[in-house]
């Protein structure tokens, strides 16, 4: 069977912070139409009855039109969840490769997020360098920067 990867999805207390981040730090762009979606049909599909979406997808960069995205949305009911880590299991993280770790690092913290460790560069064999750091958006998802060269 054939598959084509199409969006990952962060549940969000605030769906329009969380995606202004995204657009801010990343250049995400939203792609029309915002969600606000209910019904019989959707609750059957989740698992959660009577429940509501309101969100929306952005275009991650790098990608063209055609390109997979990240879809912001908030439930109600929302459920909190496990703080994010690192080493968590489940999904880890979100990775992003940028021109500057340093400088996107310095935009993820201006942005409301915040760094989980330090910048940092090493040699990888047969790889090339990796500049890298794991961050924090807003709501505690992790994200990577990273640079090859």
């Amino acid at each position: 069977m054939a598959a084509r990867y199409t969006h990952t999805n962060l549940v969000a207390r605030d769906w329009r912070r969380l995606a202004r981040f995204y657009e801010e730090v990343f250049g995400c762009v939203p792609i029309p139409p915002g969600r606000d979606l209910a019904g019989d049909w959707l609750g059957r599909g989740t698992g959660v009855p009577g429940v509501r979406l309101r969100g929306v997808h952005l275009r991650l960069p790098g990608h063209g039109d055609a390109g997979p995205t990240l879809e912001v949305f908030t439930y109600e009911p929302l459920v909190e969840g496990p703080t994010p880590a690192p080493n968590r299991t489940g999904l880890g993280h979100l990775a992003f490769a940028v021109e500057d770790v340093g400088a996107t690092a310095d935009a993820v913290v201006a942005a409301e997020g915040r760094l989980l460790g330090q910048v940092v560069t090493t040699e990888v064999p047969g790889r090339g360098t990796l500049t890298f750091v794991y961050a924090a958006d807003p709501e505690g998802n992790v994200v990577e920067l990273q640079r090859w060269s």
